[in-house]
């Protein structure tokens, strides 16, 4: 099977397309390398994966966004399914440029959708989120919530993309699969996320940033707990049976949580982090950031159910092997 990934230079993309090289599959991936990041980082996680997949991956530059230049870069390349991650990503930099969002998201969403629909793709599963939720106050949150209240223009977009896949799948009867991601983190994770953030500030001697005065609870997963539960949704597309689906369709098109399934308070997770760096961290004590919410806790029954996935990476094994990993890629053993 090939499988075309997109942001396949981010930080679940290249996860999931190395392990889906290791698994026998092919993968064409497909990222823009923008700079909202180190474009480095991007191309040292592509270069990760050529040398682990050989010729199993290829890479191609380009933005999905741009529906001629995303046809021009894909034509007479064969692919059966889609793993649609790649986004403009952040929920906090959604209020410094909204534009990139809709563009990014909501734009290049439906372009994927219709090479979808136009190629007649097997399956294609694509990335929402758990901002959906907003400041949902009943947990842990189920995929049958309402989720029309979001946050953060992200969430909004996010949002946005079901509903866009819920129309493809109802007119067209394209197989289509939601992931809710809940607050991922690993190695070669994000630099404008959490535990990046920290680790760097606590290693450099800098404070670090703690809002709503660390009255905050995150259902952190594990990258490859991530990866797990995205191939276990690729390999499973839904069928067209009339029957409902997680998230409420009839048609073939079903959403998933997939988090830890345990939420873990801020200021644990800081000491973990600090006890992995040998350091303790000094503390700015903020307010709440405007877009941010108080907690997340997914409800993973429906993919436990329906596929069997079982997170199985605690936040204290994880985050220690966050810290190794940030520790060997910035050469500071």
């Amino acid at each position: 099977m090939t499988v075309l990934v997109t942001g396949a230079a981010g930080f679940i993309g290249s996860a999931v397309a190395e392990t889906l090289c290791a698994r026998g599959e092919s993968v064409i991936g497909i990222d823009s390398f923008n700079a909202y990041y180190s474009p480095k980082l991007k191309r040292d996680r592509i270069a990760r994966v050529e040398n682990a997949a050989g010729d199993a991956f290829t890479s191609i530059e380009g933005d999905f966004a741009d529906a001629a230049a995303l046809e021009s870069k894909l034509d007479g390349l064969k692919f059966d399914r889609i793993v649609h991650l790649g986004a403009q990503a952040g929920v906090r930099y959604s209020l410094e440029n909204p534009r990139a969002y809709v563009e990014a998201n909501v734009v290049g969403h439906l372009n994927l959708l219709e090479i979808a629909r136009h190629r007649e793709i097997g399956h294609m599963v694509y990335a929402s989120s758990s901002s959906v939720y907003g400041g949902n106050d009943k947990v842990p949150f189920s995929v049958e919530d309402r989720v029309d209240h979001p946050y953060s223009l992200y969430a909004a977009t996010k949002k946005a993309d079901e509903l866009m896949s819920e129309t493809y799948a109802h007119l067209y009867r394209i197989p289509l699969t939601g992931l809710r991601f809940f607050t991922v983190y690993g190695p070669w994770g994000r630099p404008d996320m959490m535990p990046w953030l920290f680790t760097d500030a606590i290693l450099s001697g800098r404070p670090i940033k703690v809002f709503n005065e660390g009255q905050m609870r995150r259902d952190f997963t594990f990258i490859d707990d991530i990866v797990s539960g995205v191939l276990a949704c690729l390999y499973s597309p839904p069928a067209d049976d009339g029957a409902i689906k997680p998230g409420g369709s009839a048609a073939p098109h079903a959403l998933y949580n997939i988090g830890n399934n345990r939420p873990e308070q801020l200021m644990d997770v800081i000491a973990i982090i600090e006890e992995a760096c040998g350091r303790k961290a000094e503390l700015e004590m903020l307010p709440m950031q405007p877009g941010d919410v108080p907690q997340t806790y997914a409800d993973i029954d429906p993919i436990r159910d329906d596929l069997g996935f079982e997170p199985t990476v605690s936040a204290a094994e994880g985050f220690p092997r966050f810290v190794d990993w940030f520790k060997r890629y910035h050469a500071l053993d």
